[in-house]
């Protein structure tokens, strides 16, 4: 998906865009494209209620951390339609820095980041869980 395929309806998203476009380096915007893209695709074909969105780590490791933080601002604002996303890193007991997305209210909220700390805490912990379930049912433990 390049540029001109977006649709230019006034949403968010591609404001945010634009002011990348403006921002960033071109050969660093194009690559933040081809990142996104697929995000963008499938929230144009569902709802953003019945997706998951997480970039895939295998086709992320090896971009600048910039970058990457600037996919996830991208796709929370194509999800929620706001521009006040930020990205936030939290320390989490267990898993080290998380980093997060979330709206500016939450991110100043030290009460609020300490719940979303512990819901992650809980999920991983849930994985690691499951994880040893599947390895002593001598099943794949890659999920």
């Amino acid at each position: 998906m390049n540029e001109s395929e977006f649709p230019r309806d006034g949403r968010p998203v591609d404001m945010y865009l634009d002011l990348l476009r403006v921002r960033m380096d071109s050969e660093d915007y194009q690559l933040l494209l081809k990142v996104v893209a697929p995000a963008l695709r499938a929230l144009e074909e569902q709802p953003p209620e019945s997706l998951d969105f997480a970039l895939d780590p295998q086709d992320t490791q090896q971009l600048p951390q910039e970058i990457r933080d600037e996919a996830a601002l991208v796709i929370a604002t194509a999800v929620t339609g706001r521009l006040d996303n930020q990205l936030v890193e939290i320390d989490v007991d267990g898993t080290g820095p998380v980093r997060v997305v979330t709206d500016a209210g939450t991110a100043s909220d030290p009460t609020r980041l300490a719940e979303i700390a512990g819901c992650i805490r809980q999920r991983h912990q849930d994985t690691e869980e499951l994880r040893g379930i599947a390895a002593a049912s001598d099943m794949s433990t890659d999920f």
